[in-house]
């Protein structure tokens, strides 16, 4: 048995649904479990429907060519996976590497089905821990007068690697907008989140300054404004007076971690879907 997941948005009206399902019976497919979301603001639907079929010899391509017409004549943006599809993850990363080694050992131990066929860095620090899980580490030092080339050769590895989805792990620095564009919808970034919030060079000690409460993170897509893209994730921890900023850092460590593998983990199974600056998560 195969089966597949279909993601969809179109202009909101009815019969999409029993579209959908007509489709599924006339080609003798039947639903494993199914989503959907009619946004009032946007006046778009949004479906993510994950079917089987019976045959085992039922291919992707026959599929989405047989579900085309329905998605023509209702205005569809779909997409159609096999199930079992692994998305090819880049990993970004700078100095800190809490994330990088949270994402890791969650793929190696099946948590994230997903592969990792390379690591980029733009200092050496985590060549080794990349040499522990036997993935290629490359390191590309990144200035203001090279960063243009710099992206350059990231873009090249993309398309080396035909990867499908490239992750911020605490990479620290700004993406140009050609590199956001190239990869719309497909670059995600984690980051500190605080109520209030702390721009800057060591926010931990600031928010210990201003003795916080909570703390949290934020995993989003990627794009030319600065942090502002696509929320997919977000979580938060209590926090009290007596933690010091070095207590601080180590429970924002583990919210950031938590919250980018949650993100990378619906991403990569298909449960987000754009929705103009908002995003659709069938968790």
């Amino acid at each position: 048995m195969s089966s597949f997941i279909l993601t969809l948005s179109c202009p909101d009206r009815p019969g999409i649904v029993h579209a959908v399902t007509a489709f599924l019976v006339e080609n003798n497919l039947n639903i494993v479990d199914s989503s959907q979301f009619g946004d009032p603001s946007s006046k778009r639907f949004f479906m993510r429907v994950h079917f089987a079929a019976e045959s085992s010899e039922k291919a992707v391509d026959e599929l989405y060519a047989a579900f085309e017409p329905t998605a023509k004549s209702l205005s569809m943006d779909f997409q159609l996976v096999p199930a079992t599809q692994k998305a090819r993850v880049l990993i970004m990363v700078s100095k800190i590497g809490h994330c990088l080694n949270d994402v890791l050992f969650r793929q190696s131990t099946g948590q994230l089905a997903i592969e990792v066929p390379l690591i980029v860095s733009n200092h050496p620090d985590f060549a080794t821990l990349a040499a522990t899980y036997n993935i290629p580490f490359v390191h590309l030092p990144v200035t203001p007068d090279t960063k243009q080339k710099q992206e350059a050769q990231i873009l090249e590895l993309i398309r080396e690697y035909k990867i499908d989805l490239v992750v911020l792990a605490r990479y620290m620095q700004v993406l140009s907008p050609t590199l956001c564009e190239a990869m719309s919808g497909r670059i995600i970034n984690i980051h500190h989140s605080f109520l209030p919030s702390f721009k800057g060079a060591k926010p931990y000690h600031q928010a210990y300054d201003r003795g916080v409460k909570i703390i949290g993170a934020t995993a989003h897509f990627v794009t030319s404004d600065l942090d502002e893209g696509p929320i997919i994730e977000q979580n938060v921890v209590r926090v009290n007076h007596a933690m010091s900023p070095k207590e601080l850092t180590h429970a924002g460590s583990n919210v950031e971690s938590n919250v980018l593998a949650t993100a990378v983990k619906y991403v990569t199974e298909r449960r987000v879907v754009l929705n103009g600056h908002k995003t659709v998560v069938f968790n």
